[in-house]
């Protein structure tokens, strides 16, 4: 009777601890949010998109690269390879075109997440870093853009023990960046089940160059997206079970200092950075609950906040745009270029907005 007794309040303990760990989760995923609709004007889908744009980067020149068909653990996603597109915000047709993969790489496993542009200043060729997940590992791959044939052409794959659940990254050099780590565990079950449940902050960020790999930030919950500043000397990196952008300071060795944390009251993915006013666009999950028990009947809405003025006492965080799920879904990446809002999503789609009549122009 004893034993008995023994393995029924075993059992009892598990299971308060377990829906102690599932009330936590949907706390953190910000799972009872009701989301107000902040529509922009004169939004429209850009073509070819189908299958999501996790992460968009635009040059000063308007060009932008868009990584989409990214297929994450607990997502929906498609069986068609992922791709890179290129799409010039000064051609009034907006039209995103598919670059042309080189020959030699394998893109029937190619798997794009986030994505960094580096441009050479001294010869201007651009550099861009992809985070590649074929068969759900974890690696970098560094393409040189050819912008005569539109195309991409592959120099190198890194791979690294320390950058293992890679999610995002920001180049610094033409072989060198900071990459974020969404997860500890490495193997799928532990990643996507037993990890949320125990909520731990246990993620990074890592610094690689050919020479020097090292942990230079850590004690996040979920490390997503990450950017620099316009003047290089700071790194933004985005929490996204925490709620917060963190804004860290570039040392001596290419180390990194926290500097300060600002709230955003929401899920935020990737983070842009405006190269004129160095405010902070973000792609944001409203109800990330919607996400993780995705039902295409109560889908998960997406919002855009800006951080203006994030260097000062007081920065001033913005919802520039917020949707049901019913226009665009799972919002991951916000950017601007000339009065257009370029918003992305996981595996929805990618929407172009009007900024002037909102009052979000060059006020930061």
């Amino acid at each position: 009777m004893g034993k008995v007794i023994f393995i029924s309040l075993a059992i009892a303990a598990v299971a308060a601890l377990l829906g102690e760990r599932i009330i936590t989760l949907r706390a953190r995923t910000l799972a009872h949010r009701e989301l107000v609709q902040n529509h922009l004007p004169n939004c429209v889908a850009l073509k070819n998109l189908d299958y999501g744009a996790e992460d968009i980067t635009v040059l000063g020149n308007g060009l932008a690269f868009i990584s989409t068909g990214l297929k994450y653990p607990g997502m929906p996603f498609s069986d068609v390879p992922g791709k890179i597109f290129s799409l010039d915000l000064q051609d009034p047709r907006l039209k995103p075109v598919e670059l042309r993969m080189p020959r030699n790489f394998d893109l029937e496993s190619f798997n794009p997440h986030g994505i960094s542009v580096y441009t050479d200043p001294s010869d201007d060729t651009i550099y861009l870093f992809v985070v590649n997940h074929p068969s759900h590992n974890s690696q970098v791959e560094l393409f040189r853009f050819v912008e005569d044939d539109n195309s991409l052409e592959h120099l190198k794959t890194i791979t690294h023990e320390l950058l293992h659940s890679v999610n995002d990254i920001v180049a610094v050099g033409v072989d060198s960046f900071y990459a974020t780590n969404d997860h500890y565990f490495s193997y799928e079950f532990l990643k996507t089940m037993v990890e949320p449940l125990l909520g731990q902050p246990w993620t990074d960020v890592v610094y690689y160059s050919p020479n020097d790999v090292k942990v230079v930030s850590q004690g996040y919950y979920m490390a997503n997206g990450i950017n620099i500043s316009p003047d290089k000397r700071h790194i933004y990196v985005v929490d996204i079970f925490d709620h917060n952008v963190h804004m860290l300071e570039r040392k001596e060795g290419n180390g990194l200092v926290a500097v300060k944390s600002v709230a955003v009251g929401s899920l935020c993915d990737n983070v842009e950075v405006d190269p004129e006013t160095g405010d902070l666009w973000l792609g944001c999950h409203p109800n990330g609950w919607k996400l993780v028990v995705y039902d295409p009947m109560d889908p998960p809405g997406s919002e855009v906040i800006r951080i203006q003025n994030i260097h000062s006492d007081q920065p001033v965080v913005t919802q520039v745009y917020a949707d049901d799920g019913h226009v665009i879904m799972a919002s991951t990446v916000a950017t601007t270029y000339e009065g257009k809002l370029l918003i992305g999503s996981v595996f929805h789609k990618a929407i172009v907005c009007d900024l002037v009549d909102s009052g979000f122009l060059k006020s930061g």
